[in-house]
């Protein structure tokens, strides 16, 4: 009976705070609005941290964990300018693969953006020169028509193999149809012989979906001015079938001790001295993006914290000046019984209600700010429950230590002071 008569109060008690809520609608909308605005952020930043690693893991994993790139080493000499020494070359290319026993495949490879012309339709892409085995060695499948193979690039063909997005850049033509068509790179006649099937994209990093993709020797010597250096060098490194990481990373460290020397011996660069090249594992790709996104993640979501925190001290400054305008109101209730821990709770029920409904909409607004970037944006979020549970817990903790001040003030005020003030 005690329990039951306990639970009666409580709901009444309850049933009191929120019509007070909905008594002054406007105000109470007001209040929650910083808790809104720092929901909405870390909802909306997390899920875009969230997004950019899982696309970036992705599309390194798809590259494969046995991948090794080879790139001129970035020390400026005078001036800023890139040291002439410091740059790979084709011969790099066919002495790696005559003469290193640990690699299955390499694919030397040069870009640059140029404009890209079909009939009345052009737009600015990324023409990539490489070899035949730069698509087997990222998982990359063809959809029409074939790739281009080593004759041609002995040939220096002007043949053209085109991302699954290059076909909606030139008029949305359906790919089958581009098969034997000619496109224009830089004014230079091209033949269309294949279309790859869809890669998936990294915004702002890495786009092989909308990349034309031509014979490496084509891209260098009518493509792209007569350089002969490349831009880096891609290998595969044999692993023997095995699956383990540990065994994985015993083949990557012998080969890198393979090509390190190699290259050493093509450079002319004596043993402790500083190599003009550096070579990078995807793997350690992944795991440096994976920080950089982790890192980028916690600066954001700190930034909405604090805007949960200004949120919660106006819902601390609005609950004071609610208790002192229904100073009356407490002293009529604690003639009429009502206790000091039915006060506190009255007023904590009041403060935790605003903070979860602004949480609640701060969700909101966040799931719907992650959909937008997603959809005009042209980004890729992914809106995790636990950023969800964090943000709606995290709002809840605010509006009870928030609400504990102004809650202990209504209180102890003393019932006849309370009755007099006006």
């Amino acid at each position: 009976m005690i329990g039951q008569k306990g639970s009666l109060l409580s709901g009444e008690i309850i049933a009191v705070a929120m019509a007070a809520i909905r008594a002054n609608a406007l105000r109470s909308i007001l209040t929650t609005l910083g808790i809104i605005i720092g929901v909405a952020a870390v909802i909306t930043m997390v899920s875009m941290g969230e997004g950019a690693q899982q696309q970036i893991q992705a599309q390194i994993e798809g590259m494969g964990t046995n991948v090794l790139s080879i790139s001129p080493n970035r020390h400026r000499g005078m001036g800023g300018v890139a040291s002439g020494s410091s740059r790979l070359y084709v011969d790099d290319a066919y002495a790696l693969r005559d003469n290193s026993g640990g690699l299955l495949k390499v694919a030397p490879e040069s870009s640059s953006r140029l404009q890209v012309t079909y009939l009345r339709w052009n737009d600015n892409l990324e023409v990539f020169g490489t070899w035949p085995e730069h698509f087997d060695m990222n998982n990359m499948e063809i959809s029409h028509g074939r790739l281009f193979d080593l004759g041609e690039i002995q040939g220096r063909r002007r043949v053209a193999v085109l991302g699954s997005e290059v076909p909606l850049s030139l008029g949305g033509v359906p790919p089958e149809l581009l098969l034997g068509r000619s496109i224009q790179l830089r004014g230079i006649t091209f033949e269309v012989i294949g279309v790859l099937k869809e890669k998936g994209t990294s915004s702002g990093w890495m786009r092989p979906d909308s990349r034309v993709y031509i014979p490496l020797s084509t891209a260098l010597y009518r493509v792209m001015g007569g350089r002969d250096y490349l831009g880096a060098i891609s290998v595969q490194v044999q692993t023997g079938g095995t699956q383990r990481p540990a065994e994985i990373q015993r083949y990557m460290d012998m080969a890198y001790a393979e090509i390190d020397r190699t290259l050493r011996r093509e450079h002319q660069i004596l043993p402790g001295n500083d190599p003009d090249f550096e070579i990078r594992n995807f793997a350690d790709l992944l795991e440096t993006f994976e920080e950089t996104a982790q890192t980028f993640t916690f600066l954001l979501a700190g930034i909405g914290a604090v805007s949960l925190l200004v949120g919660g001290i106006g819902i601390m400054n609005i609950m004071l000046v609610s208790v002192t305008e229904r100073t009356r109101e407490i002293g009529v209730r604690k003639a009429m019984g009502a206790t000091r821990s039915n006060i506190l709770f009255q007023f904590l029920v009041e403060s935790l209600a605003l903070c979860l409904l602004g949480g609640l909409l701060g969700v909101a607004a966040g799931w719907g700010g992650a959909f937008l970037l997603a959809r005009m944006g042209g980004m890729t979020t992914v809106v995790a429950l636990d950023a969800v549970f964090m943000a709606l817990g995290f709002s809840a903790a605010i509006g009870l230590f928030f609400g504990i001040w102004p809650a202990r003030r209504a209180a102890r005020l003393d019932p006849i002071v309370a009755l007099r003030y006006e």
